[in-house]
């Protein structure tokens, strides 16, 4: 009977082992089914600054692959409209007035001539559309760009290029002494001065008188 007895509580206990270790693995599946999602869950909600998911390839944004081209420039009529506005707020304001060269593009201009003044060196410009000149120095503005310097016989001007983007691109760029035509350097040639014709010695209206005898 004692036998019987232990017999029966082993295989009790034996059963109950069998199930708990059958629960435990159920419990330890379900909880790493579970695990993934909830980590799933914690990376979706967790963001960095910038808002983008860090679990996620950065990808470039097809803005950002977009080219950028040079902005144009006005037309000459635009950009004289644009110069009087300015120029009335300045009155208005009781400022100096721009230069009419602000609204001239580097290309637009030819250099005439180049001479010394007292405040030193200074340029004459002609714009090309609208047949005008002008006299600028060291340092004024154009549309496009700056004169930077004033040598013998050249400009030099900073260019300024912009681009779609709001980049500003700047170079150099040199404007020499228009040459003149043929035509125009023989009109501007002097003639020679003429020198002044001898007049002629008038005779005499009396004639002598003869000698007496």
């Amino acid at each position: 009977m004692y036998h019987s007895k232990s017999f029966k509580h082993v295989f009790a206990a034996m059963i109950l082992g069998v199930f708990l270790a059958a629960g435990l693995t159920v419990t330890a599946q379900e909880t790493a089914k579970n695990e993934p999602a909830a980590k799933k869950s914690d990376a979706s909600t967790k963001r960095v600054p910038n808002g983008r998911d860090p679990f996620t390839p950065y990808r470039v944004s097809v803005a950002a692959l977009k080219k950028s081209g040079q902005v144009t420039p006005p037309s000459i009529q635009e950009r004289i409209d644009q110069y009087r506005a300015q120029k009335l707020a300045a009155m208005n304001a009781h400022l100096p007035a721009p230069k009419p060269t602000t609204a001239l593009l580097l290309s637009e201009i030819q250099v005439v001539g180049i001479s010394r003044t007292p405040r030193g060196y200074a340029a004459i410009v002609e714009a090309t559309p609208i047949k005008l000149s002008y006299t600028i120095y060291p340092g004024e503005r154009l549309y496009d760009g700056q004169l930077v310097a004033i040598e013998d016989t050249r400009l030099v001007f900073r260019h300024e290029t912009v681009w779609s983007d709001g980049r500003r691109d700047k170079s150099v760029e040199l404007k020499s002494l228009r040459q003149q035509a043929p035509i125009d350097a023989m009109a501007a040639v002097k003639p020679a001065p003429v020198p002044p014709v001898a007049a002629d010695k008038k005779p005499e209206e009396k004639a002598s008188a003869p000698t007496k005898q």
